[in-house]
């Protein structure tokens, strides 16, 4: 399954038909909180942080999403990956606990998926 790395807008059309060719109505993600940048796409989440390592960022920064195609814009969100393990950062879940990781995670995904925004 191939990574595409989302550095400007993408419309909720080309979101749609990039989940269509990997799990159907969902999609695996990976962003760079600081960056401001998603790595969507592969059959892991490590898929996507290692292009996305490749690329220069900082594995800190790097947090696993999920995106449903299918839900509401409120709903379609799931902050949950292996990735996200982190003691070391205050996380040692799948899922991101941290309400100032995912607001931050919600806002730049927002800014970079029509349709999300509202």
């Amino acid at each position: 399954m191939d990574v595409v790395i989302i550095k400007n807008y993408i419309t909720e059309q080309q979101l749609k038909k990039f989940a269509e060719k990997n799990f159907g109505n969902m999609i695996k993600g990976v962003i760079d909180i600081e960056r401001e940048i998603i790595a969507l796409g592969g059959e892991l989440h490590a898929d996507a942080e290692t292009v996305l390592l490749q690329k220069g960022c900082q594995q800190k920064n790097l947090w696993g999403f999920n995106i449903y195609t299918d839900q509401t814009i409120d709903n379609r969100l799931e902050y949950t990956s292996f990735i996200n393990i982190r003691p070391s950062q205050g996380n040692s879940s799948l899922e991101i606990k941290k309400e100032e990781i995912r607001n931050k995670i919600k806002r730049i995904i927002d800014k970079l998926i029509e349709g999300n925004n509202g």
